[in-house]
């Protein structure tokens, strides 16, 4: 969905229309645990306490726009939000990520899940966040694709998937109307563009991909009508179905160049991560490649990273590309 945002207002929402005059950039997971300031308002509180405290959680989001000048706030919380409000007891624990104490073992238990009840505490934090925001920083709001959400809800998954496909799309209808929902929610908070994570959906074959997730990520982009961003990881076989997901731009892993790219959708991406561990000149040669690339086959474009910031990068390795990036000759 095109949005009608001036360049003026905000580089990210006027590269979806290919007329930003600057490149923008944000990174996955760029507000939590790497950052200090993140460190001294978490203390000793579980995660959980974190994400359902809409003053911290939108704290939390705020702070690397300060932090590091990135275009962009993504909403602190997690691609397993969403389901805790359907049914799963669901406990993020520190250092180990997420626990589900109720998960599902067999086709039986679909019986038990319910539709999506809304979060107050996610619309409180997306308000709460958009009181201070300038004009020209939106919020992103984000979900957990169904397949990449059914990973950690349902131990045996990929067993499912075969021995009782039936069960397995019932799994993906619900989660899919859910993620709507939750999606839709946010956007009548205030988000002004969303992204969906599908970390785990690039680990499958081109023709269960097909069939187990591409109807369902089509779905929820043909029903939540903004800026949309599709993120896969190991993505490389699955560019060209990645381009049927109804999204407009397309946030692509390590596994693609993006100079060998071919769409007329947008593109976000795709400095190695593991690239922020080096020093500061190969980091900013590698950024100056990546932009030269993007710069050659794609107007839409948005740098980020092939995946999210890890826990124990140096901020000042980030703030380096950012400043890098916003330098960069674009028009």
């Amino acid at each position: 969905m095109a949005t009608n945002v001036s360049p003026e207002q905000s580089d990210i929402l006027s590269a979806f229309q290919g007329k930003n005059k600057r490149v923008p950039v944000w990174f996955m997971r760029q507000a939590g645990r790497y950052l200090p300031q993140y460190q001294s308002l978490k203390a000793n509180r579980p995660l959980n306490e974190l994400f359902r405290d809409p003053e911290i959680a939108g704290a939390i989001t705020l702070q690397p726009l300060e932090i590091l000048g990135v275009d962009a706030a993504i909403l602190f919380a997690d691609i397993l939000t969403m389901p805790s409000a359907m049914g799963f007891r669901i406990e993020f624990v520190n250092h180990k990520g997420p626990v589900i104490h109720n998960p599902i073992n067999h086709p039986g238990d679909l019986k038990r899940l319910g539709k999506f009840s809304g979060l107050e505490h996610v619309s409180r934090t997306i308000q709460l966040i958009n009181a201070v925001l300038p004009p020209s920083i939106p919020l992103i709001g984000f979900a957990g694709s169904p397949f990449s959400v059914a990973t950690y809800l349902c131990l045996k998954h990929n067993r499912m998937m075969y021995e009782s496909p039936k069960s397995f799309h019932q799994l993906m209808d619900l989660l899919t109307d859910n993620t709507i929902a939750y999606l839709k929610q946010q956007k009548e908070a205030g988000i002004k563009l969303f992204q969906l994570f599908d970390t785990w959906a690039g680990s499958l074959r081109r023709e269960d991909y097909e069939t187990f997730v591409l109807p369902y990520v089509q779905k929820i982009f043909k029903a939540v009508k903004l800026p949309s961003i599709y993120y896969l990881k190991n993505c490389a076989h699955l560019m060209d179905l990645m381009e049927k997901s109804g999204a407009e731009m397309l946030s692509v892993c390590e596994t693609v160049n993006i100079k060998d790219i071919k769409t007329k959708k947008g593109i976000q991406g795709n400095l190695l991560n593991s690239l922020l561990y080096a020093d500061d000149q190969t980091i900013i040669e590698e950024t100056r490649v990546i932009l030269k690339a993007a710069k050659s086959k794609h107007r839409k474009y948005i740098f980020n990273l092939s995946h999210g910031v890890m826990p124990d990068v140096n901020p000042l390795k980030l703030k380096l590309i950012v400043d890098e990036v916003h330098r960069f000759k674009w028009v």
